[in-house]
């Protein structure tokens, strides 16, 4: 599955920059995510709870940052191991453009895959769920970013 999107965030790039790397913001943008750490500067530990039409599958897995070149783009990937459910992998290449002064352009370019039980669904079901869970990702992850450049201007 394969999607690509931009989003205009009212924050300045460094402010988006931030917020892409926050574990907190990530654990609250990601849908079902019940915990994320660091384990280095590029790692981080995930588990994440879905459910995929009848199944249901707690995630655990690792997540990489690549390709980093701060405050303009990044690579992360991710990967989770579902028990019986199956497993999920899959990435974004992410684009920060500033527009203005308060304003970022990020651009996104999504690929996932499935295996288990989740595979044997449906493609259909698979890329419309996986495109919601995107879709509600970057809703999140630009209200909270936004939201950062309002708390930084009432400090």
């Amino acid at each position: 599955m394969k999607l690509a999107g931009s989003q205009t965030i009212l924050a300045p790039r460094e402010t988006v920059w931030k917020a892409l790397n926050d574990p907190a913001i990530l654990k609250d943008c990601i849908p079902g995510c019940e915990a994320i750490e660091m384990t280095s500067p590029t790692e981080m530990k995930a588990t994440v709870a879905l459910k995929v039409g009848p199944v249901t599958a707690r995630f655990s897995g690792a997540v990489t940052l690549s390709d980093l070149n701060p405050p303009e783009s990044y690579r992360i990937d991710g990967q989770g191991q579902g028990g019986l459910a199956g497993f999920a992998s899959g990435g974004a290449t992410v684009k920060l453009t500033t527009v203005s002064a308060a304003e970022t352009l990020m651009e996104y370019d999504v690929d996932a895959k499935v295996g288990g039980k989740l595979a044997m669904l449906g493609s259909r079901l698979i890329d419309s769920t996986a495109r919601s869970l995107s879709e509600q990702f970057f809703a999140k992850f630009a209200t909270l970013a936004t939201g950062l450049v309002t708390q930084v201007a009432a400090e």
